[in-house]
């Protein structure tokens, strides 16, 4: 069951859709036109025009002068080339950024399997500090409530852990 309100809400709909084709079809080439020439691209233009008119749709019926339709449309057209070249520009900088990172040489499968090998003689708490601090990061507080102890316990037990790696290491 439909309210009145409801039904007009869906007439209004009918006669908007109708108008907004109108202005489509009288606007859309040369919106197009603008958003090539501000994007050099001319499927993102097409994009871009597409858009514009979608989000222009939703405030349509607000809109009290249809020669405002042009303006506010190429405002948007606009808007939208800006948003899209300022990801297009953080993008380029996280790339060259990633480029730029110098790649670590690949580790050696022997030093793994030492290390690996080494952590499994630890005592199971030694162990877990170990991972817990230089795997996870996680400060000796955090590591202390994790394993139920108290944080100078933290501290023995990794340092005794790092003196027996280095020493089973350095063979």
């Amino acid at each position: 069951m439909e309210d009145a309100a409801t039904s007009q809400r869906i007439e209004a709909g009918r006669l908007e859709g109708g108008r907004l084709e109108a202005l489509y079809r009288t606007h859309a080439v040369k919106a197009a036109r603008t958003a090539y020439l501000l994007t050099g691209d001319a499927a993102l233009a097409d994009d871009l025009v597409q858009e514009a008119f979608v989000r222009l749709a939703g405030r349509f019926v607000d809109w009290r002068r249809e020669d405002a339709f042009e303006a506010y449309l190429r405002r948007t057209i606009v808007n939208l080339a800006r948003t899209r070249a300022r990801r297009m520009q953080r993008e380029r900088e996280r790339h060259e950024q990633q480029v730029a990172a110098p790649v670590p040489p690949p580790p050696d499968v022997a030093d793994l399997i030492a290390v690996r090998d080494s952590l499994m003689r630890l005592t199971e708490r030694q162990r877990t500090a170990v991972v817990l601090r230089y795997y996870e990061d996680l400060p000796e507080a955090e590591i202390a409530d994790l394993i139920g102890c108290r944080p100078g316990t933290v501290k023995s037990l990794l340092s005794r852990a790092m003196d027996t790696l280095r020493e089973e290491l350095s063979r």
